[in-house]
């Protein structure tokens, strides 16, 4: 049975009750006459057309960060989404938008920000980290913003957007930053974003160490856990726990909700410590929204229109699995456990190797050469990705593909030839929680 048709009876339930509500108006909801056979039509070539995705819902499926929302999360935005509210305003969608900030307050509490802070959900991370981005350039307009080499790519790309210089910070080897590059750096620099979860290969930078920079320089810090914000749930069960501990100190943070928090695209969340930073988003619009006096959702967002679909879904969402370690904590633990055992077991193989221990649950990997070249393992990491997605689905599986430069990987491996400025190994992405009862059948299929 599919993991969404149990709920398929509570959905047609849910609309029954919704319809009654509409119909206390008057019938000029009505539509007119339909012709089922030509729904039915497009519906089928549309399950046709979807069919051609890579199967992200199954554990074979440990390539990139995709995964189908909470069955839950699918139901309550299908719902909502019937009325289509707008939660740019109180107006557009009163119910979304105190789901919206009932939902929010939970996340500020799993950061540590308590009941003082500013925040609110976004269509992604991209938005978010843009909005954050852009307080702290309002903030020091004439200093630069800095992010490591790991960072995401949005964050030097949003500076040109901002047109505000961007200053990457070198990582060394272990992907460590450097602490003296950002020391030197210090007086030219207003916010330092720290990633906490890397895409590449879910690294938690060092936070703590950088913190204390932050207090001595002045600088603001910006956490980027677009990725790995809803781990903190388990920190003490993470190997960098100390870093976990002081994302409360961060000046602003970024969620997103539509990776481990269950939900569609798109969802993302940004926080502020400071709540006054809202001064920086004042505006006036001279034509609506006159019901309410209270601050409107959209006065402290750079997005107008936004989807209240995804403010009832994160909510809903939130009732079943609340922000804590039982709760939504119990998946991250079934991800992260994934992530572990599939590491002891490239420890343990004579065929593979583990390219560094995971900090979350992403894997980096590769398959050992005869020859020590690293164009020798690019060639067997492409031939391996390859073999998975045209194997038939019972044996097949889907990776993705990581370039690191040669400096860094023979500083791992030194009895390894640099033959190339790069080398591009194996990597997976956990985030499942079916992944933990997959992971022995997943490594057999991959040769591990």
């Amino acid at each position: 049975m599919n993991r969404f048709t149990p709920y398929l009876p509570a959905l047609e339930k849910a609309l029954r009750k919704i319809d009654s509500w509409r119909s206390q108006f008057d019938s000029s909801d009505e539509v007119s006459d339909i012709d089922s056979d030509q729904i039915d039509s497009i519906l089928n070539n549309l399950c046709d057309r979807l069919n051609g995705n890579y199967p992200f819902h199954h554990p074979s499926y440990a390539g990139q960060m995709l995964k189908p929302p909470h069955p839950l999360a699918w139901l309550a935005y299908s719902l909502t989404a019937t009325i289509n509210p707008n939660n740019h305003a109180l107006d557009g969608g009163p119910p979304s938008s105190e789901m919206e900030k009932e939902a929010v307050q939970e996340l500020a509490k799993m950061v540590g920000y308590g009941d003082t802070y500013l925040g609110h959900l976004t269509s992604g991370g991209t938005i978010a980290n843009l909005e954050a981005l852009f307080v702290a350039r309002e903030i020091h307009p004439d200093k630069s913003i800095a992010a490591t080499a790991n960072a995401h790519y949005t964050h030097r790309r949003m500076c040109r957007v901002l047109n505000t210089e961007f200053l990457e910070i070198p990582v060394d080897e272990q992907d460590n930053p450097d602490l003296n590059f950002i020391k030197d750096h210090a007086d030219q620099i207003g916010t330092v974003v720290v990633t906490m979860g890397t895409t590449g290969l879910g690294v938690v930078e060092p936070l703590s160490e950088i913190i204390e920079l932050a207090h001595k320089h002045g600088f603001r810090i910006h956490a980027d856990a677009a990725y790995g914000g809803f781990f903190s749930l388990i920190k003490n069960n993470l190997p960098k726990l100390k870093q976990w501990k002081q994302l409360s100190q961060a000046d602003s943070i970024v969620i997103d909700p539509h990776k481990h928090g269950l939900q569609p695209y798109g969802c993302g969340s940004i926080l502020y410590k400071d709540p006054a930073v809202g001064k920086y988003y004042k505006h006036d619009s001279p034509y609506t929204y006159f019901t309410s006096d209270d601050l409107h959702l959209g006065e402290i967002s750079l997005e107008c229109s936004r989807a209240g679909a995804s403010a009832a879904a994160f909510w809903a969402t939130l009732q079943l699995l609340p922000l804590s370690e039982n709760g939504l904590g119990s998946i991250l633990k079934k991800t992260r456990s994934a992530a572990v055992t599939f590491s002891d077991l490239l420890t343990d193989s004579k065929q593979f190797e583990l390219y560094q221990q995971p900090d979350l649950d992403i894997v980096g990997y590769f398959k050992k050469p005869d020859g020590k070249k690293l164009t020798d393992v690019s060639r067997l990491s492409h031939e391996i990705f390859e073999h998975g997605m045209k194997a038939k689905p019972d044996s097949g599986y889907h990776l993705s593909l990581f370039k690191v430069s040669a400096d860094h990987f023979t500083t791992r491996f030194p009895d390894y030839k640099a033959d190339s400025e790069s080398v591009t190994i194996l990597r997976s992405v956990f985030m499942k929680e079916e992944h933990e009862s997959f992971i022995p059948v997943l490594a057999e299929r991959i040769g591990i």
